[in-house]
């Protein structure tokens, strides 16, 4: 069962948990079934490539790994900073996300 996910690709995001803690990225996947996200340049991992056409010497390779949900947050786009996430109408009556942070008390 896929569960509806408060970080969508494209958006960008603070590991809060890891060894990237701190670190911003964007979101270039999300994995509902698993609950997980790959974030740009962040929990970097190497795999090992056998030779192929494409790569004849084979060799290792530096990939980004998945990072569960509940270790990221998402970045408001207006003022930078990292919070929760809501949800509300707009005035077209459509089902709108926004970031909840300190200085927004909304």
């Amino acid at each position: 069962m896929q569960k509806k996910t408060h970080i969508k690709k494209g958006d960008m995001v603070v590991v809060l948990a890891g060894e990237d803690r701190t670190k911003q990225g964007r979101v270039l996947e999300v994995n509902r079934e698993r609950m997980t996200a790959i974030v740009e340049g962040r929990n970097i991992k190497k795999k090992h490539s056998k030779p192929s056409t494409a790569s004849p010497q084979g060799g290792i390779v530096d990939k980004e790994g998945p990072i569960h949900l509940s270790n990221l947050m998402l970045i408001d786009a207006k003022t930078g900073e990292p919070g929760r996430v809501g949800r509300r109408l707009d005035k077209e009556g459509k089902l709108e996300r926004y970031v909840k942070t300190k200085k927004s008390k909304a």
